[in-house]
């Protein structure tokens, strides 16, 4: 007898959107700042005293709430609304275009230009042109300005990292986090959009870092480049936000990306499907902690353990990308690492609660980590709900077809 998938199971799938109930429910009571902007949330779901907005933070509550309403939760759109709102009068620079990297209400408290910060403003647009808002055509066009001006590199076929304010300075570094999010952005952007150029700048984000870089590497996504996109495999930035080695969740991540990104394409980039298995599978052989489960944050170039530290968000990636890969393939290894991933979030991460702890509570990488509270729903909500959607779709297109 064959098992049924657990993501073609009624109760499960129930169960999943019980989840993500309460992860909207839990950030949707107390996040919203009346001043503008997101509260950062403490363990019990109370606004936290340092209120700096980042931009990705307040693009993925965007993002998050635009699926919420999509199902149909209530006050989503009103979330919706606040967040568009503060990106457009805040976050963006009036005078020299582009988004800053951190705001309060009065202002840049960190005016640096990011592409990894612009990644998510496109995806927020995306999201809430898929809801009908009547600012993400604006936004999606504020963000593709800065992208196209500054930060695409047309050589490359990839994004530059970072500029200051008025777009001097460019960095000589370049990363591919910043790119893999692009890539999850302008797909969302084609779907929602319907410009085959977006898609088109994703395959090439792809093809660059995945087929070109990670299949040398043995199917290691290389993190850290220098100018000319040659690997940096001596960087040592913040050990949490751009550290050294390589990140097992980052793969776990880019093996769902690829899956999508094949789907949406003509599928002549045979390649995408075979990456996105080798990815998955390498990142579960050699970050995957034996003895006490979940995923290591960082590996070192000889696939062994570097920072040992277990967050939430990789195995988050890791539930997503099994999903895609069993229903896509059928792939009956990745069905096996689905249940097993799934096992270890439901005793470790999941507060009963509301919101999902940063690292399991009963461990010593307590002690190890800078997250303050409760992590944004932005990975842990989408663990929820991707294994409920066909995997050639993102979230909200994916919503519209499935759930609607």
């Amino acid at each position: 007898m064959i098992e049924t998938p657990m993501t073609q199971r009624p109760y499960h799938r129930l169960w999943l959107l019980s989840q993500a109930r309460t992860l909207f429910d839990f950030f949707g009571a107390n996040a919203r700042n009346p001043a503008g902007g997101f509260y950062t949330l403490d363990d019990n779901g109370n606004p936290l005293a340092n209120q700096q907005q980042q931009l990705f933070d307040t693009c993925r509550m965007v993002h998050c709430f635009a699926a919420g309403h999509q199902l149909g939760h209530p006050g989503a759109m009103h979330m919706v609304d606040h967040g568009m709102s503060f990106l457009i009068e805040h976050h963006y620079d009036t005078t020299n275009g582009g988004f800053f990297w951190e705001v309060d209400q009065n202002g840049p408290t960190n005016a640096a230009k990011r592409a990894y910060g612009h990644a998510f403003v496109l995806l927020a647009a995306a999201s809430a042109h898929e809801i009908r808002h009547p600012k993400a055509k604006q936004l999606c066009a504020l963000a593709m300005h800065a992208i196209d001006t500054h930060f695409w590199d047309e050589n490359a076929g990839a994004l530059r990292e970072e500029f200051n304010a008025d777009w001097t300075g460019l960095k000589d570094y370049r990363g591919q986090n910043a790119n893999m999010h692009t890539v999850e952005a302008l797909m969302a952007a084609y779907e929602a959009f319907g410009d085959a150029r977006y898609l088109s700048m994703a395959q090439r984000i792809a093809d660059l870092i995945i087929n070109r870089h990670a299949r040398a590497a043995n199917w290691v996504v290389i993190e850290h480049f220098n100018a000319d996109w040659t690997p940096d495999l001596t960087y040592s930035g913040d050990p949490m936000f751009g550290p050294a080695g390589t990140t097992p969740g980052h793969a776990l991540e880019w093996s769902r990306l690829l899956v999508q990104l094949w789907h949406l394409g003509d599928q002549s980039h045979a390649w995408m499907p075979t990456a996105a298995a080798n990815l998955f599978h390498m990142a579960c052989q050699t970050g995957w902690d034996q003895t006490n489960g979940g995923f290591y944050y960082t590996l070192d170039f000889k696939n062994q353990p570097d920072q040992r530290v277990r967050i939430w968000w990789p195995a988050c990636e890791g539930v997503a990308a099994a999903a895609a890969l069993q229903t896509a393939f059928e792939d009956t290894k990745a069905q096996h690492w689905y249940a097993e991933i799934w096992a270890v979030i439901s005793r470790d991460f999941i507060d009963p609660n509301g919101g999902w702890w940063p690292v399991p509570q009963n461990a010593v990488e307590m002690d190890e980590h800078p997250f303050q509270g409760k992590p944004d729903l932005y990975h842990s909500v989408q663990a929820c709900l991707l294994p409920l959607l066909p995997p050639s779709s993102g979230l909200l297109k994916g919503l519209l077809k499935v759930l609607l």
